[in-house]
C-alpha cells in the first residue's frame, strides 16, 4: 500500500452520543477490501480473517460501539493507562497515554457473533462534538494492534520491540487524520480565522504601516489577500470584499447548529476521493464564491500549488510575526526544580505577485520544528538554519517550534497560602517581574489570579505594593501591570492578605464513585487523644481534617481539585522573543527579485504559568537520574 494519507470514513457525534454527520469514501474502501483479500490469501495465520472488519459499520452501529467503549474505558477518552477496570482487548490494556487520542472500538455483529475491531480511530473533541476520523492502514498494522491488546504485561516490556509507538511511527496517515480532525473541529465551532500577523508601531520601512492598515490606530492584519477577480464576481466592487464577508460569516458557525452543507463542501473540495489535499477552509470558501479566473494563469513552467488557489495582485509586501507562549511551573522548593518552556510559531503574510520563492536564515538553532507544507526542510547548521518556502495566499503559520527561555522566567517568586481555619486562609505573594530583562522588551500587562473552584469567596482583606485587586465568587485577581502603562524595567511586587470562604460543606461519596476509590480515614497519623492535640501543628491538623472530606480528583482534570492551591499568571510582552529567535528583514530573499518591504514583529504571551502554593500539595514529574 502506497504511503501518504487516505481517509476511510468520518463521523461526528453530539453530546448525546448520536451521529449527526458521517461521510464514507468508497474509493478508499475498495482499496481496503482489495488489500484484505490479498492479505488473507497470503497469510498463514488463521486469526486474521475474523479480526479484520472488511466493511464499515452503519451510523447506529458506530454510535452503539462508541457508547460501549465509554462504558468499558470509564470516560470519553479512556484512561489511557491500565487500571483495575481495564479488560483484555481494551485500549487502556495497552497502558499507553496515546490511546486517549487514537482509539479502537468493537462492532458486534449478531449474525456471526464475532467482535470486529475498528482501529485506528482518531478521536478529537471540539465544543459539544466528538469527531472520529478513520484513516486507511494496512491489515498487518491492525493485526499488530490486536496482538498488543491481548498481551499480559503492562506498558512496553523490557526487551520487546513491538509497541504502540513503533506501530504509529510507521503510519504517516495518522498525522494526516489528526489534521483532518482538527480542521473539521474548527469548522463546526467557527474557529476558522487566519493567524494574526502583528504590525509593530514603528515600521522599519517608511510608509509601510499606513499602506497596510490605512491608519496608525490599527495594530494587526487579519483580512485575506485580495484574489484575482473571477468573471462571476466582476460585477461586484471588490472581490476581496466578497471573500472577507464569507470569512466573517464562517466565524459564526460555532453559535449555530451544525452546518452540514459547509462540511460537505469542505470535505468534497479538500479531500477528493478521501485523500487530503488542502485543509484550508478559507481557501475552499474563496474558491466556492469566486471560482477561478481564466485570464490570469501562472507561467507554463510553474506549477500552481493547492495552497495558493489565486494569484495576488496589488502592492507587494511581506510580514513576519513571532508569537511565543511561555509555560511554567514555579515551586520555590529545594527538592523540586522550577520548569519553564516556550512554544512558538512564526506567522507570515506574503502579498507577492506570481509564484515566488522566499528564503531567509534563522539566527538561532532550534531543535523542535514543524513547517507549513509550502516550506522545504531547512538545512541544519551550527549557527543558522535556512528556510525556503513558496508562500500561500493570506495569513498562515510558517513554522512552529519549541525552545528554552534564555532570559529566565519573566515572573519569578513564590505564593504561600496557609489555612488558619476550615474557612479562612492567609496568603502572601512575593514576586519579581522582568528580572534581567532590558529594552526593547516591554510587559504590557500582568495579572495574577488565585482560583478557588470548589470554594466561594465571601470576603477579602489585603493591599498589594503595586496594582489593584478584585474578587469574584471563586477567585481573587491581582492586576500588577495594566494596559497603557507598560513595564520596561525590573520591579518587585508583594501582596499579603486574608481570604474568607463560605462554610465548607463536604460531599460524601460512595467508595465506588471514582477509579481511585475514597480517601481512607483509618490511615490518619494524627493523635486523637485529647492530651496530645495541643502538640499537633495547626496546619497539619487542618489539612488532615479537611482531607477526610476531599473528593478524589477527576482523572480527566486531575488538578481541578481544591487540595491543590495555585495561582495563575497572565501576561503579554512585546519587543523581542524570549527564545532569541529572530528574522532580519534585510536577509529575506525573494526570487524572482522584487522590491517588497519586509516587516518583523514579536509578541510573547503566557500559557499555563502556574505558581504552586509553597505550603501545600503540588504535582511534579520525577527527574531522570543520570
Amino acid at each position: 500500500m502506497a504511503g501518504g494519507c487516505s481517509i476511510r470514513a468520518i463521523w461526528i457525534l453530539n453530546r448525546l452520543d448520536a451521529v449527526v454527520f458521517s461521510r464514507r469514501f468508497p474509493v478508499v474502501e475498495k482499496r481496503w477490501r482489495g488489500t484484505c483479500k490479498s492479505e488473507n490469501e497470503t497469510s498463514t495465520e488463521g486469526d486474521l480473517n475474523y479480526r479484520v472488519f472488511t466493511s464499515l459499520p452503519s451510523d447506529s452501529e458506530l454510535a452503539a460501539a462508541f457508547v460501549d467503549r465509554k462504558r468499558r474505558e470509564g470516560s470519553l477518552r479512556g484512561f489511557g493507562v491500565r487500571v483495575s477496570q481495564s479488560a483484555e482487548g481494551s485500549d487502556s490494556w495497552l497502558d499507553d497515554p496515546i490511546t486517549r487520542h487514537i482509539i479502537g472500538i468493537y462492532i458486534n455483529k449478531e449474525e456471526d457473533g464475532d467482535s470486529n475491531v475498528l482501529w485506528p480511530l482518531i478521536l478529537h473533541t471540539k465544543g459539544h462534538y466528538v469527531i472520529l476520523v478513520f484513516p486507511l492502514v494496512e491489515p498487518r498494522h491492525l493485526k499488530a494492534y490486536v496482538t498488543l491488546c491481548n498481551r499480559s504485561d503492562c506498558g512496553n516490556a523490557v526487551g520487546v520491540e513491538d509497541s504502540i509507538s513503533s506501530i504509529l511511527l510507521d503510519l504517516p496517515s495518522i498525522t494526516g487524520a489528526f489534521m483532518v480532525a482538527h480542521a473539521i473541529g474548527d469548522i463546526i465551532t467557527g474557529d476558522v480565522g487566519e493567524p494574526e500577523v502583528v504590525v509593530s508601531a514603528s515600521p522599519s520601512v517608511g510608509g509601510l504601516l499606513d499602506s497596510l492598515t490605512g491608519s496608525i490606530g490599527i495594530s494587526s492584519i487579519s483580512s485575506r489577500a485580495k484574489p484575482v477577480a473571477a468573471p462571476v464576481a466582476s460585477s461586484t466592487p471588490s472581490s476581496g470584499a466578497v471573500t472577507g464577508t464569507v470569512t466573517s460569516d464562517a466565524h459564526k458557525t460555532g453559535s449555530r447548529t451544525l452546518d452540514k452543507d459547509a462540511l460537505r463542501t469542505f470535505i468534497s473540495s479538500s479531500m477528493p476521493f478521501g485523500t487530503p489535499l488542502d485543509l484550508s477552509f478559507p481557501n475552499i470558501i474563496s474558491i466556492k464564491v469566486n471560482g477561478f479566473s481564466q485570464s490570469d494563469l501562472p507561467p507554463a513552467d510553474l506549477k500552481q500549488p493547492a495552497w495558493k488557489p489565486y494569484l495576488y495582485r496589488g502592492r507587494q509586501r511581506m510580514l513576519f510575526s513571532v508569537h511565543e507562549t511561555v509555560h511554567a511551573a514555579m515551586y520555590d522548593r529545594d527538592e523540586i526544580p522550577d520548569s519553564i518552556s516556550i512554544s512558538g510559531q512564526i506567522n507570515c503574510r506574503a502579498d507577492l505577485e506570481g509564484l515566488p520563492d522566499v528564503s531567509f536564515p534563522l539566527k538561532d538553532h532550534i531543535e523542535v520544528l514543524s513547517f507549513h507544507p509550502c516550506a522545504q526542510v531547512p538545512e541544519k547548521g551550527i549557527d543558522k538554519q535556512a528556510v525556503m518556502f513558496s508562500p500561500p495566499l493570506g495569513n498562515f503559520v510558517l513554522m512552529r517550534y519549541e525552545a528554552v527561555c534564555g532570559l529566565g522566567p519573566p515572573i519569578k517568586g513564590f505564593y504561600q497560602l496557609s489555612m488558619v481555619s476550615e474557612d479562612k486562609g492567609d496568603f502572601l505573594f512575593k514576586l519579581r517581574l522582568m528580572d534581567g530583562y532590558k529594552s526593547p522588551l516591554t510587559m504590557e500587562f500582568c495579572t495574577v489570579t488565585m482560583p478557588f473552584p470548589m470554594r466561594r469567596v465571601v470576603s477579602f482583606d489585603g493591599t498589594p505594593s503595586v496594582g489593584i485587586v478584585s474578587t469574584t465568587d471563586h477567585s481573587v485577581e491581582w492586576k500588577i501591570v495594566m494596559g497603557g502603562r507598560g513595564l520596561t524595567k525590573s520591579i518587585e511586587a508583594t501582596f499579603p492578605g486574608k481570604v474568607q470562604f463560605a462554610p465548607w460543606k463536604p460531599k460524601k461519596l460512595p467508595p465506588s464513585s471514582s477509579a481511585f476509590g475514597s480517601i481512607a480515614d483509618e490511615d490518619s497519623d494524627i493523635e486523637t487523644d485529647g492530651n496530645n492535640n495541643s502538640m499537633v501543628n495547626i496546619d497539619e491538623f487542618l489539612m488532615e481534617k479537611m482531607s477526610k472530606d476531599l473528593q478524589p480528583a477527576d482523572l480527566e482534570e486531575p488538578f481541578c481539585w481544591h487540595a491543590y492551591n495555585y495561582a495563575k499568571v497572565s501576561f503579554k510582552i512585546v519587543g523581542a522573543s524570549l527564545s532569541g529567535i529572530s528574522i532580519d528583514p534585510k536577509s529575506v530573499s525573494i526570487y524572482p527579485a522584487v522590491k517588497a518591504p519586509v516587516e518583523f514583529s514579536t509578541q510573547v504571551t503566557s500559557g499555563d504559568y502556574i505558581l504552586w502554593n509553597t505550603l501545600g500539595r503540588c504535582p511534579s514529574a520525577a527527574a531522570t537520574k543520570v
